[in-house]
């Protein structure tokens, strides 16, 4: 496939390096150092200049283009672009966005671009995720939320030692879920019947959604739910976050240091506490008792306010701590702080464009631990040699499929059960294999 993409940023990057290997790529931009870090790093062309030119968009496109792809900060630039390689081309254009009016455009279709995707709304989903499964560092839902992924950090001691420590063949494991994969020291193991999951491990589950609440209680030994959620920072990121969890009927205070932000987002969300106050005012998160929260989420427009903020609640009795990311080396540092979840908003929006370039039969897909591994949501071709074939007898492909979507029915597969024609399979695979992994199904 042949790719435009608009934009050599943060976004950019993350998109080049889920699909480098695979397509043919151009990359434009009016930053020069940018780009060529780029070329220096991937295989991909570069050209420099503004994209919302039709001299610059047809030298992008002499050669054709499947998919266009607009994740410049510039709002306007991505929508420009994306509507002059499709006169010319065709293309199936997507572009990132904030802005509330395009989206609303867009959905209406008064704009000639076929998706469009916002950062926020990606990032409030995710948030809104992750509370529902405190114990789990990352979760994402599929197949309309019958079906969930979830990663854990197994703690060094577990009330349940039913599943900790036994090999998975006699281990219990949660009804309707299944191991997908075990990272234990930066190394993937492939969860065979007597491999064992072992304090300190990454756990990559598969499984319905009362199976990931099994597992987080096994994880973290309670039964606790998140219903009281602070959000330091009332931008529009954090209204966005804050009008996602009032839909889940979770109760929400929005904190904000700006006075005139506060009143506004005050009258926009009734359903909401607004204070103007700032995250780090001891006095403040005492006489408003912050620490009784369940959850605190700091979305101020600084890696290292962000990760203080944390820790402050952390010291007054706040129990789960999540922090957006600004600058990817900030997951390490929060990590080390003692930040439970770091979220960044530009990766979950490169995730939600990736799954565009990859086969049209994919409806979804999520990428975890820094890219090295895929969730897909695919669809089993006829044809494919693998139709008719029980589970045990599948090849092995370095992948695993945990669940299956069979005339609107989910299946959590055993080795006896065969695989179908038109299936929708849920496969946990490493990056480097999917597109084998696609052709094989």
């Amino acid at each position: 496939m042949r790719i435009v993409v608009l934009g050599a940023g943060h976004v950019g990057r993350a998109l080049l390096d889920a699909l480098h290997e695979h397509h043919e790529i151009i990359v434009i931009d009016v930053d020069a150092g940018r780009l060529a870090a780029l070329s220096d790093r991937y295989d991909v062309g570069t050209i420099e200049g503004d994209g919302t030119t039709k001299r610059v968009v047809q030298r992008a496109t002499e050669s054709g283009c499947d998919l266009f792809i607009g994740c410049s900060p510039r709002e306007e630039a991505n929508l420009i672009c994306a509507m002059l390689i499709k006169r010319l081309t065709g293309a199936q254009t997507i572009i990132r966005t904030t802005s509330a009016a395009y989206l609303e455009a867009w959905r209406e279709r008064q704009l000639d671009v076929d998706f469009m995707v916002s950062p926020e709304l990606e990032t409030a989903n995710a948030i809104s995720g992750i509370l529902g499964l405190p114990a789990a560092r990352h979760t994402d839902a599929f197949a309309d939320g019958d079906v969930q992924i979830v990663e854990f950090d197994m703690p060094s001691a577990t009330p349940d030692d039913t599943l900790i420590g036994r090999p998975l063949r006699e281990a219990a494991i949660p009804a309707d879920s299944k191991v997908a994969g075990l990272i234990r020291g930066g190394r993937m193991i492939v969860p065979r019947g007597n491999e064992m999951v072992l304090p300190g491990d990454r756990v990559v589950v598969i499984g319905s959604p009362a199976a990931a609440r099994a597992w987080c209680r096994v994880v973290s030994g309670t039964e606790e739910r998140v219903d009281d959620v602070v959000i330091f920072g009332a931008g529009r990121m954090g209204t966005t976050i804050a009008r996602t969890l009032l839909e889940r009927a979770i109760r929400v205070r929005l904190v904000d240091a700006q006075r005139d932000r506060a009143r506004e987002v005050a009258e926009s969300l009734p359903g909401a506490r607004c204070f103007h106050a700032h995250a780090f005012d001891p006095e403040f998160l005492e006489r408003e008792r912050i620490g009784r929260a369940t959850a605190a989420v700091f979305c101020l427009n600084d890696d290292a306010r962000n990760l203080y903020g944390a820790i402050l609640a952390k010291a007054h009795g706040v129990r789960l701590t999540i922090a957006l990311v600004h600058d990817e080396i900030s997951v390490d540092v929060y990590a080390r702080g003692g930040v439970d979840v770091a979220i960044n908003p530009r990766q979950v929006t490169a995730e939600e464009m990736v799954r565009f370039a990859h086969d049209p039969r994919i409806q979804q897909i999520a990428m975890l631990d820094e890219d090295r591994f895929e969730v897909l949501d695919l669809t089993v071709r006829a044809e494919s040699a693998l139709v008719g074939k029980p589970f045990r007898e599948l090849p092995a492909t370095g992948s695993l499929i945990g669940a299956v979507i069979r005339n609107g029915t989910v299946i959590f597969p055993h080795s006896s059960d065969v695989l179908r024609a038109g299936d929708r399979v849920i496969v946990f695979v490493e990056s480097r294999r999917a597109a084998v992994v696609e052709q094989a199904l």
